[in-house]
């Protein structure tokens, strides 16, 4: 993507279709002249005297608990500087979006137009009673420290200025977990900082407290080394002195165990790493450009363990993977601050997940086969849905055994099914997906790229590194609108019915005609179909020309489909073709089937169905609970549709019975696990959560997918292709960008999967 063009985007995402990026809403029912009446006024007097009366009671009448203000004046935003309040917004509201969607944290961000340090915290203190917990964020050095120090100090709620603490918290966890690989004592190490700003100091602070000597660190900042010589350093710099006026940054590296960087890419060369102790640690976090590059870095030394802050290397030193369940674990406390203690506790945290089994989900998403505790894996990953469950927790517990905690937990396994149930709004599976896809991306066929929109999301799976496009439809018109798009890049561009594929027509032509001359075609009707786009790309596909195919945007399913089913066929053992679509709802992904092939499936296809959606699931790193619904429970209707269904569970009971299933079964049990456990606890179903629903008819699930989308507006991925020999994927008729690339995703992990199975295929021959 050419620079306007991405800058267009940045600007057309933040415009619209409404103006930022968050927005408030209610909690409450608000229908009713009722509900409006204990919404507001009479009813409201009633919760705002009892607050009056102690005010403690904010906690438990408003929104205060689990309310967080991210506060900024603007003077040290990112890379950009000093850029002032409004123009730090977008920022904050970024922020903002991160505590929700990792913790469920609501936020409100604060921009205050002033330098002065005073005006900055007497501000902060007057709004503080809105808040359960405030997070500083870009705010320069060494007002910031004071800033912090002074509000923590003043306000009895937890305070945290992340730019500092949360670096510092997650690169200790990665610092304990590289000095165990490394065998190395944290009392003797010898540490080079390079930076010394507000996240440099305050690492080295926790090092500290974690068992670094003072002596043993050597820090510099753009000036040079710090010494006593110095007269320009503040007071938290001169805490770091032990260095020797004069002293490089090569000659302070000679036997160095670690180099911490959090100043500016490319400072650190091949040589001063050769001169580090043996098994050397860096952690090269200047952003984009590290210190010294990952791949010249592992070859220089093979025997480093390395941590950058980039997401596309290992050990990504990422402050999500601290700060929204820090502030989770100090709100649910009712924490009067975040002390030292909650900060160790967040370290050790998360130092001891990254040692701990990784789930299928976590592996899927980052394309491994088995993560596990290495010098390529010393901190969890963002995406690791139990960061929530072990951080908060710790920090909670850390909270309350220092004496801070004003609302101790006392039933923990409850707690930690409350952080879980929380994540239920926080779909990351597109972002799993997503990032999979990026891991090993293929040659995906777009066979209606003269589309404008079709043409959109080719060039965002291309820039986003999921996919390499292969662009089908007249070139003239893609060029142009290439052109419009700042669509630049070289992708291959292919018209079938130009001269110039005459001859790959013509062999696919050939092909198809070979296989099909038996059911009714003709050599002649099988070279027309090869200029009809869907035919030739799907034969692109089988010819090993491409990796997967897209379409289905202009044209109806049953017309894409069609040439699909021809020429593709069934995937060896499958005799029958389904779809499913993957639903982001509030709870958690739900998968339905089927959504657009079998109008009237028999029990023996629903348990057909049932078992490509199970593997279906099992591929995006999720346990399938699967409910096959219907309008009876379990034997109240002797009805044939529902008969069917009990066929079907009864089937897969006996053939498969370790698969979680159970049916048939209304939707509203199925979702309801307290009301299933209590109605019907003989249920494989009962106490667990339902996140597949297998439907009687393909009315009824084309219905309910399609009402969850327009009413309530739960995004959709599919409908996804099951038991087709090849990864080809059909849009619905009209769909939007978004949904587009995701299934260009869905197609490049069905490649890699595929692609999967045939190697260990040859490896078992």
């Amino acid at each position: 993507m050419n620079k306007n063009s991405k800058r267009r985007e940045a600007l057309l995402y933040h415009a619209k279709p409404t103006p930022g990026k968050i927005k408030v809403v209610p909690t409450k029912k608000y229908a009713t002249q009722r509900d409006l009446s204990l919404a507001y006024s009479p009813g409201v007097a009633e919760p705002c005297l009892e607050i009056a009366k102690d005010v403690n009671n904010v906690y438990k009448y408003t929104s205060k608990g689990n309310l967080v203000a991210v506060i900024t004046n603007g003077t040290a935003v990112l890379g950009l500087g000093d850029i002032g309040p409004e123009a730090s917004k977008p920022v904050m509201e970024g922020k903002a979006l991160l505590f929700k969607i990792f913790a469920d944290i609501d936020v409100f961000d604060i921009e205050i137009g002033t330098k002065d340090i005073d005006a900055f915290i007497e501000t902060v203190k007057n709004i503080a009673p809105t808040f359960g917990g405030i997070n500083l964020e870009d705010i320069k050095a060494p007002e910031s420290f004071e800033i912090e120090r002074r509000l923590v100090e003043e306000l009895n709620i937890p305070i945290m200025h992340d730019d500092q603490h949360g670096t510092a918290i997650i690169s200790s966890a990665a610092l304990l977990n590289a000095l165990e690989l490394a065998e190395k004592k944290i009392e003797a190490v010898k540490i080079v900082v390079s930076g010394a700003g507000s996240a440099a100091l305050a690492c080295a602070n926790l090092y500290v407290l974690l068992g670094v000597q003072y002596e043993n660190i050597i820090m510099f900042d753009k000036e040079g080394v710090l010494s006593k010589e110095r007269n320009d350093l503040s007071d938290l710099q001169k805490k770091y002195t032990s260095g020797k006026q004069g002293t490089t940054l090569a000659e302070a590296l000679v036997n160095a165990d670690v180099f911490l960087g959090l100043s500016a890419g490319n400072i650190l060369t091949p040589d001063m790493l050769l001169g580090m102790a043996k098994d050397p640690i860096v952690f090269a976090m200047a952003n984009p450009i590290p210190e010294i590059d990952y791949d010249l870095a592992i070859r220089t030394r093979e025997d480093i363990i390395m941590a950058t802050g980039r997401s596309d290397h290992p050990n990504q030193v990422n402050n999500v993977l601290g700060f929204p369940y820090i502030f989770r674990g100090a709100l649910d406390v009712r924490a009067t601050k975040i002390n030292e203690a909650m900060k160790m506790a967040a370290v050790r945290a998360l130092a001891e997940l990254a040692k701990e089994s990784v789930p299928e989900q976590v592996n899927i998403a980052y394309g491994e086969t088995r993560l596990n505790f290495g010098r390529d894996y010393i901190i969890p990953k963002p995406f690791d849905p139990r960061l929530i469950t072990m951080v908060a927790p710790a920090v909670a517990k850390a909270a309350m055994e220092s004496g801070v905690a004003l609302n101790p937990i006392t039933d923990w396994e409850k707690y930690k099914e409350e952080l879980l149930e929380r994540m239920g709004s926080d779909n990351k599976m597109v972002r799993l997906l997503t990032n999979r896809a990026k891991t090993n991306p293929k040659r995906v066929v777009f066979a209606e790229a003269d589309h404008l929109e079709v043409l959109k999301a080719a060039q965002i799976a291309y820039e986003d590194g999921i996919a390499n496009p292969i662009l089908l439809g007249n070139k003239e018109v893609i060029l142009e609108l290439k052109e419009e798009l700042g669509f630049d890049a070289e992708v291959t561009i292919i018209d079938p019915k130009t001269k110039e594929e005459d001859k790959r027509r013509t062999r696919y032509g050939d092909i198809y005609w070979n296989d099909r001359q038996r059911r009714g075609i003709s050599q002649l009707d099988a070279q027309r179909w090869m200029r009809e786009r869907n035919y030739f790309a799907a034969m692109m596909v089988n010819e090993g020309d491409a990796d997967a195919m897209v379409s289905g945007y202009s044209r109806s399913y049953p017309s894409t489909i069609k040439p699909l089913i021809q020429l593709i066929g069934k995937a060896p053992g499958i005799s029958l073709i389904a779809t499913t679509n993957m639903m982001m709802t509030n709870r958690g992904p739900m998968f339905l089937s089927d959504t657009a092939i079998n109008p009237d499936p028999s029990a023996d296809d629903l348990a057909k169905i049932a078992l490509m959606t199970e593997k279906t699931v099992r591929m995006f790193g999720m346990e399938p609970v699967i409910a096959m619904v219907s309008f009876s429970n379990f034997g109240s209707s002797t009805h044939q549709s529902a008969t069917k269904v009990r066929e079907a569970v009864a089937y897969l009971h006996k053939y498969y019975p370790d698969m979680i299933v159970d049916g048939e079964i209304q939707t509203d049990f199925a979702l309801n696990p307290e009301m299933l456990l209590k109605k019907f606890p003989f249920s494989k179903l009962a106490g667990k959560k339902v996140n597949t629903l297998i439907f009687p008819n393909l009315e009824a699930a084309n219905i309910t997918y399609k009402l969850l989308k327009e009413l309530y507006k739960v995004d959709s991925v599919g409908p996804i292709m099951m038991g087709m020999d090849k990864p080809v994927h059909v849009f619905q008729l009209g769909a939007s960008v978004e949904e587009m690339v995701n299934m260009v995703a869905v197609s490049v992990v069905d490649a890699q999967e595929k692609e999967k199975r045939l190697k260990m295929m040859a490896v078992n021959k």
